[in-house]
């Protein structure tokens, strides 16, 4: 299997002007030191796991013709976002019944290497494809494809370091949404979710634990401390769950169920409070865990995240509201964290997704179109808009070293500059 990966010649085909090497060099030495780079993005939702990129000194003064485009390629069919480290990024992709880890070079999107595997496309009313994203740790790159293939790859070649099929190795058939769970690292353990909650040591493959099973969920496991102890908090299609990380034992639950067996997002968990959300009407929920019991501080319709998360910002939470069949419904909202208030709402956006850098919402809109706007509670204010991606546009962004990364269903992936300041 391979790629067309290239940089674009004058134009790129949407007619966009782009970036030619030359010129690209250029700017990089004019303009590279306005830009503070930030920490590599070495997992789904970045370093911080809050979807918040630290990195500023880009202009808001975008060109009236579109952010100028560096590389574009294709990786095939999915969901799954970008991990950028050291330079190299990494994707998953479907094509022609198998599936491909993708290490490409960040600057120029040339391939560094790839590993394909057979594997089922699960086109369940979408595209299908891989939904988990990459997790890179020191010098391995953990995947999980859409039917359970949970690799460790060496990062710098993609040679397999071990493998594990977790359909085997927790007893359950292919999800109807498959396998979607990001992998976390904590210590030496890499946690996820799918039917069970387990964690493998992240070296060796070897299993260290997993839990009874469960309605699979398809958002990432978060870990943290609370009362001297270490947590993990899932949101599986069952409900909000707390598991102890050293032995995965459960420590408190709460019922979480919502239509069609959706719940595909991840617990925020801010002072002590974990926030969920899911699409439909079922909406959002915060909860503060006393004596392993999770207490329901509010719930409500306000914010009802269908399978992109939420992002934190100064107390506010900064999400789409609504489902991918709503049309119209569907809006961009800002909501209190505490009080669970809504702030205001903005339509337009589709079933989009959201990352914030500098203080500024980074939206990428479900037809393909980046908008960037002020993170603010007061109002919704737009900054600047550029068309990005064709076609279905699910998966968030990641903004790093002045530069946005993206793809669409297809596989379409693109790579664009930002200006400086």
């Amino acid at each position: 299997m391979s790629a067309d990966f290239h940089l674009p010649t004058e134009f790129s085909s949407n007619g966009r002007p782009a970036i030619q090497p030359l010129l690209l060099a250029v700017l990089m030495v004019l303009f590279g030191s306005g830009i503070v780079q930030a920490d590599d993005w070495p997992c789904w939702m970045g370093p911080q796991l809050d979807g918040i990129s630290r990195e500023h000194g880009w202009s808001s003064e975008w060109p009236q013709d579109g952010l100028p485009i560096v590389w574009e390629g294709s990786v095939g069919i999915g969901f799954s976002s970008v991990s950028i480290v050291d330079g190299l990024l990494y994707t998953l992709g479907h094509a022609d019944g198998q599936e491909t880890v993708w290490c490409l070079n960040a600057d120029n999107g040339r391939q560094v290497w790839s590993h394909s595997y057979p594997a089922e496309l699960n086109p369940n009313l979408y595209e299908g494809g891989p939904g988990a994203t990459p997790t890179v740790h020191q010098n391995h790159v953990y995947t999980l494809s859409i039917d359970g293939r949970l690799l460790c790859l060496d990062r710098r070649n993609g040679k397999v370091v071990w493998e594990k099929n977790l359909q085997q190795e927790f007893d359950v058939d292919l999800h109807e949404w498959g396998f979607d769970s990001s992998p976390i690292i904590v210590d030496d353990r890499l946690i996820l979710q799918g039917g069970r909650i387990a964690a493998f040591h992240r070296q060796t493959g070897d299993m260290i634990w997993k839990t009874e099973k469960h309605q699979a969920g398809y958002g990432a496991v978060r870990q943290f401390d609370h009362d001297g102890r270490r947590l993990l908090a899932s949101l599986d299609c069952d409900g909000l769950r707390i598991s102890q990380l050293e032995d995965g034992r459960q420590v408190a639950f709460t019922e979480w169920k919502s239509p069609f067996r959706t719940n595909s997002t991840t617990p925020i968990i801010h002072d002590g409070l974990i926030y969920i959300s899911t699409g439909y009407n079922v909406g959002c929920g915060l909860f503060e865990l006393k004596n392993d019991q999770l207490l329901e501080l509010y719930s409500g319709k306000a914010m009802r995240n269908h399978f992109n998360n939420s992002i934190l910002w100064q107390d506010h939470l900064f999400g789409v509201d609504g489902n991918s069949n709503l049309g119209r419904v569907v809006m961009l909202t800002c909501m209190n964290f505490r009080t669970g208030e809504v702030k205001w709402k903005e339509r337009g956006f589709g079933c989009g997704s959201v990352m914030i850098a500098d203080g500024k919402l980074l939206v990428l809109t479900e037809n393909g179109d980046l908008v960037l706007a002020e993170a603010s509670a007061e109002e919704y204010h737009e900054l600047a808009r550029s068309p990005f991606l064709t076609g279905r546009c699910w998966t968030v962004p990641v903004l790093l070293n002045g530069r946005i990364y993206g793809r669409n269903a297809a596989g379409l992936i693109r790579c664009v500059q930002l200006p400086a300041k």
